[in-house]
């Protein structure tokens, strides 16, 4: 079964990116919800999603955090990370690129072009 994980600290985001993704249940896909980075990587180490939805500015733990630590200390190379975040300047793009984030995507997003990644990454 295909797991995302869902990580930001605003609720109506995460509720938009569930009903952005929620069709996706009907092919076996299992949406996993998470308000901060801290109970995040918790998710993340229990669960192994194949996709995280990562926000960057959250409490207890931001989102270049948790992917520094998913991906460089842990190695958990092959899960992808999309880094959804207000912070559009470059300086915070090549942040992402060091914590290892695969995708740096900038809100406000379009929600087919989620849904178009999630279907190409869990190849559904």
């Amino acid at each position: 079964m295909s797991k995302i994980l869902i990580v930001d600290d605003e609720p109506h985001i995460r509720y938009l990116l569930e009903l952005t993704l929620e069709e996706l249940e009907d092919d076996g896909a299992e949406l996993l919800f998470a308000e901060n980075g801290a109970i995040a990587l918790e998710i993340i180490r229990a669960e192994q999603p194949q996709l995280v939805l990562l926000d960057v500015m959250m409490p207890e733990m931001d989102g270049f955090t948790v992917c520094d630590t998913v991906k460089n200390e842990l190695a958990m190379k092959d899960i992808y990370i999309v880094l959804l975040t207000a912070k559009g300047q470059e300086l915070d793009r090549n942040k992402g690129e060091a914590a290892g984030a695969d995708l740096y995507m900038t809100k406000p997003f379009n929600p087919d072009d989620v849904l178009e990644l999630a279907r190409k990454i869990l190849n559904i």
